[in-house]
């Protein structure tokens, strides 16, 4: 009786043991950069990428780690499903999910200079279509990076028309989140807030943008804009 009983709270303190582990394993995870911290020089220099990747990027994930004990469900759900239903949360995991999920895309859809390769055909007629040209374009989601008061994000989305719209969004947001007023399926995003460029560029966004477009990874864009348009 003596042993079955030892038996029966080893068994319970092994399940204790494994369940506490699983609750305390850190479901967010922050990548390491697809290019070294200096490949986007003379764009964006080194230690910009250091500290935004580093430390800003890090932050978000680690505090939204923090909010998996409040909201258990975050654990299982990629992020784009946190975004499509942030309504149901709260502020913190909407800065810190949503600086987690714009980082994320905003590092896959830079590439150093003159290895961005150039949009397909199918983006080149959309960007056509929707905007007349790629300078035209390029002009109108400037005016989104300029105009953003504060810190924020320019976006190129797919509206549920599978037409390309530029928008902009403040703090952390994103179009995906079910709480912004346009929303759409992101494939080009610009960080506008200041950590992203005042080391190099100051009070000059509007020169950040216009040498950012020197990064686009075409080839990340256009992988997103055939998934959003399937």
């Amino acid at each position: 009786m003596i042993v079955k009983t030892a038996k029966s709270l080893l068994v319970a303190t092994l399940i204790t043991l494994v369940a506490a582990a699983t609750v305390s394993a850190e479901p967010f995870t922050l990548a390491p950069l697809p290019y070294a911290a200096d490949a986007l020089a003379p764009v964006i220099d080194k230690e910009t990428m250091q500290i935004h990747h580093g430390k800003h990027h890090q932050a978000y994930v680690n505090n939204l780690n923090g909010q998996v004990a409040t909201f258990p469900d975050l654990a299982q759900l990629p992020l784009e499903a946190i975004m499509s239903r942030m309504s149901r949360y709260n502020d913190a995991v909407r800065n810190n999910a949503g600086g987690h999920y714009n980082h994320q895309l905003f590092w896959q859809i830079m590439a150093p200079a003159g290895q961005g390769g150039e949009p397909s055909v199918e983006l080149h007629a959309a960007i056509k279509r929707d905007f007349g040209s790629l300078v035209a374009l390029q002009n109108a989601f400037n005016q989104a990076a300029a105009t953003r008061f504060g810190s924020g994000w320019a976006w190129l989305i797919l509206d549920e028309n599978n037409k390309l719209v530029v928008t902009s969004t403040a703090n952390q947001d994103n179009p995906l989140m079910d709480v912004v007023e346009v929303q759409g399926t992101p494939i080009l995003a610009l960080d506008v807030w200041e950590h992203a460029y005042y080391l190099q560029y100051q009070n000059k966004r509007g020169d950040y943008a216009t040498a950012w477009w020197k990064l686009v990874n075409w080839h990340k864009v256009n992988e997103l804009h055939r998934s959003a348009t399937n």
